[in-house]
């Protein structure tokens, strides 16, 4: 059994910032089966109206979800996970795309506690209502 973990309302948990490249999102669609071209083409993604090739949103999220992982210690203390997907992330072929994410303690109860994420790109705000329950005890 793991160790209880000590957080309180306004901590900062963990926070990161991942850079992803074109090659990221070809090795994430092979993982995931998910080879929609407007996560690869720009030709497809500028047809149906996009800025450019736009990460995966499950990508994204999951990046999220796992920059508290070292922080738990264990990713089965994980209870509930939820977002909410508000802005793209743009992957531009050259430069790619730096999302950060700041994981601060929401809520803290007896024995699990929210943390929200904020995950940001180009300064904007890609996953609302991102929050994670935890078991702490």
């Amino acid at each position: 059994m793991s160790a209880a973990l000590q957080v309180a309302v306004g901590d900062i948990v963990a926070e990161r910032t991942v850079h992803l490249t074109r090659e990221s999102l070809v090795r994430y669609a092979g993982a995931s089966g998910d080879f929609n071209p407007i996560h690869y083409r720009d030709d497809v993604a500028a047809s149906v109206g996009l800025p450019g090739v736009l990460a995966h949103g499950m990508l994204t999220m999951g990046l999220a979800v796992e920059t508290i992982v070292p922080w738990l210690g264990d990713a089965g203390r994980i209870l509930e996970y939820g977002v909410r997907f508000t802005r793209p992330v743009v992957v531009d072929p050259e430069a790619g795309a730096d999302v950060t994410i700041v994981a601060k303690a929401g809520a803290v109860d007896d024995d699990s506690a929210r943390i929200d994420l904020t995950v940001t790109f180009d300064g904007v705000t890609v996953l609302g209502k991102a929050q994670v329950r935890v078991r702490t005890a």
